[in-house]
């Protein structure tokens, strides 16, 4: 679990709150309402591209599944591990 720490600490333990915000995102807490989210511009920019590269991942399994249920709607099955491999290769080279 993320640790969370209260807003103090960037007064208390400034050196050890921006040591660790270079590292990972360092979330603070005011009275136990609020989170903020304290980080280097480093760790901010790997944080978006990581989160980026997971919405579009996320995104390519459900067109993936969609295709696939459309597929089985209009009769395109496949007996043999090979039929499929072919159709996706055949799938892929049309993409470009």
């Amino acid at each position: 679990m993320t640790p969370i720490y209260p807003s103090t600490a960037l007064k208390n333990e400034q050196r050890e709150i921006k040591a660790l915000a270079d590292q990972q995102p360092v979330y603070i807490t005011e009275n136990g309402r609020g989170k903020y989210v304290f980080v280097s511009e480093e760790v901010m920019e790997r944080e978006m591209a990581r989160r980026v590269e997971d919405a579009l991942y996320e995104y390519r399994v459900t067109l993936a599944l969609r295709e696939s249920r459309d597929d089985i709607a209009a009769g395109k099955t496949y007996s043999t591990r090979e039929e499929l491999r072919s159709a996706v290769a055949r799938k892929r080279a049309s993409r470009g």
